[in-house]
């Protein structure tokens, strides 16, 4: 266990360390609200708790926190980066004790359920896009270590530790704070225990396993039920997240509106499922052939897994390799969410051809590593093969999936080019903005909407306090709070603020245009709103 939670720490640390001196770090326009989302708690006008927001779950934004507090590493991005390369390598030890414990059935069979872990361990460890992806602030690494930690403890209490399932159910609890899949899961497993409890207590004398279903289930749900109280009790909409302004529903219902179609699968269950699938695909292997041979491979560890049941429930053995089936809930959750949740995701092989969160593939990463390690596992344990087969099906098994990571990072891997298609002029827009806003005056007070710039303010290292924006208003007054700071400097610009910064369509053009204010610099980069400096004083 010491030598791959070394391994793993270095491979976070280097990777890290190269795109950081690539400048990758900050390249999703969503790593860098996470990070602003969590300083805003502490450096803001009207900080609070009430700043984390709505939409996005707070847990990622209450971890990056305390690495926050230092202005140097908000401004580099890397104290949000912190607790992904931390959960990072909790996944890839989570990844190696589940896999070495479900499939251990005793002495003689411990050093090849090892060997098949490593190799899990391995597989999930080394995939180009999660080890891009761990270098952000982005929230992937760290629900994907809640989510296998669910899975490792839920799969110990089958295997008859009594305080594992709790530990499942803090787990599950993170993971519902930190990704809306966990509400998924957390659903899932407590309707898996549930049913175990009532089987177990209509045949008291066979051996059931008979989970602490209520104590469980309390954990799992306080999480979804602190959430939905949050959100009701701040903005008068318990599922605020949900159908709210800012919903996945809302902004593809507003694209509608402006003359989309809609995203593809939307509405058509199957469709939803191939376009995930093909995520999958590309968060394996950049080659259309090797992601149909990887893909392969994985499902073959599962079906690996029903027959090794079989076995040992006709020898008279209890069947404990099952709870490895939740890895594969993301299938469901996705295929829903695309066809009836409005959430859209686009890979260039389908049309529209182009990126848009090609990165959620990565959430079947954790099965397909533990379908690699189970087919490792059951390669090396048939009897039917000789020693000499055993080792050319293992070699033929790893030499598949390093040829499909080669391709990986042979090129660029589909999350890194997802944020370089997606953010390169928004990016150049905000360095631009930032070069201005650095010479003001240090203490100058700037009106701004910093929804969908605030990369500018974090380049120029110019504090959140310094500026009036849209979190400064009490969200609890609906529809509107007039006597609230960022409703009042939108009205009285001059009173309030020494400088405006505006982007063309945003709420705050919209509120100096008749204000006549004296234009400092016009600023314009092709493919993004004009943005316009203004002193207002």
């Amino acid at each position: 266990m010491r030598l791959i939670l070394w391994l793993a720490s270095c491979i976070s640390v280097l990777s890290f360390l190269f795109y950081y001196k690539q400048g990758d770090v900050l390249l999703y326009g969503d790593a860098v609200a996470h990070l602003n989302i969590a300083r805003r708690v502490f450096d803001s006008k009207t900080p609070g708790l009430l700043q984390l927001g709505t939409v996005w779950l707070p847990l990622p934004h209450l971890l990056m926190i305390p690495f926050l507090v230092s202005d140097e590493l908000w401004r580099s991005g890397a104290g949000g980066s912190m607790p992904s390369l931390i959960a990072y390598v909790l996944g890839v030890i989570g990844i190696f004790r589940l896999i070495r414990g479900s499939l251990a059935s005793g002495p003689e069979t411990d050093l090849k359920a090892q060997f098949a872990a490593w190799v899990a361990a391995l597989v999930y460890a080394l995939n180009p896009n999660l080890v891009y992806m761990q270098s952000t602030a982005m929230g992937e690494a760290v629900y994907l270590a809640l989510f296998i930690w669910a899975v490792v403890y839920f799969a110990e209490a089958v295997r008859g530790d009594s305080k594992a399932i709790n530990k499942c159910g803090l787990c599950l609890a993170g993971a519902c704070l930190t990704r809306y899949d966990g509400w998924f899961l957390a659903a899932v497993m407590c309707a898996t225990v549930v049913a175990a409890r009532i089987n177990a207590a209509r045949h008291a004398s066979s051996g059931q396993w008979c989970p602490p279903a209520g104590r469980f289930v309390a954990i799992a749900a306080a999480a979804p039920i602190l959430w939905l109280a949050y959100n009701g009790i701040v903005y008068k909409n318990p599922l605020e997240f949900e159908n709210g302004p800012y919903s996945a529903k809302a902004i593809e219902h507003r694209t509608q509106v402006a003359g989309n179609p809609g995203h593809p699968g939307s509405g058509n269950l199957p469709l939803a499922a191939l376009y995930f699938n093909k995520a999958v695909e590309e968060n394996l292997s950049r080659n259309a052939w090797l992601q149909r041979g990887l893909l392969t491979l994985g499902a073959l560890g599962f079906v690996g897994l029903f027959l090794f049941q079989r076995q040992r429930v006709a020898s008279g053995k209890s069947a404990v390799g099952w709870p490895l089936l939740f890895l594969l809930t993301p299938i469901p959750f996705y295929a829903l969410s695309i066809a009836y949740g409005g959430v859209p995701i686009f890979v260039p092989p389908f049309w529209p051809f182009t990126h848009y969160n090609v990165r959620y593939g990565l959430q079947l990463l954790p099965a397909f590593a533990a379908g690699v390690g189970m087919l490792i596992y059951f390669t090396v344990t048939w009897e039917r093969w000789s020693d000499r087969w055993r080792g050319i099906g293992v070699l033929i098994v790893i030499a598949v999936v390093g040829a499909g990571y080669i391709s990986g990072w042979g090129g660029t891997p589909i999350c890194l080019e997802e944020a370089q298609v997606n953010m390169r002029t928004r990016n150049q827009l905000e360095k631009q903005v930032a070069g201005w806003l650095e010479k003001l005056p240090p203490h100058a007070t700037i009106l701004m909407y910093v929804g969908d710039h605030v990369g500018a303010l974090e380049q120029a290292g110019i504090p959140l306090r310094n500026v009036i924006d849209e979190g400064n208003h009490r969200v609890w007054k609906q529809p509107t709070d007039p006597d609230g700071l960022w409703e009042r400097a939108l009205a009285n610009p001059q009173q309030y603020a020494d400088y405006v910064m505006a982007f063309e369509g945003d709420p705050v053009w919209q509120a100096v245009q008749p204000k006549g204010l004296k234009e400092l610099v016009e600023i314009h980069v092709t493919g993004q709103p004009r943005g316009i400096l203004y002193a207002s004083r």
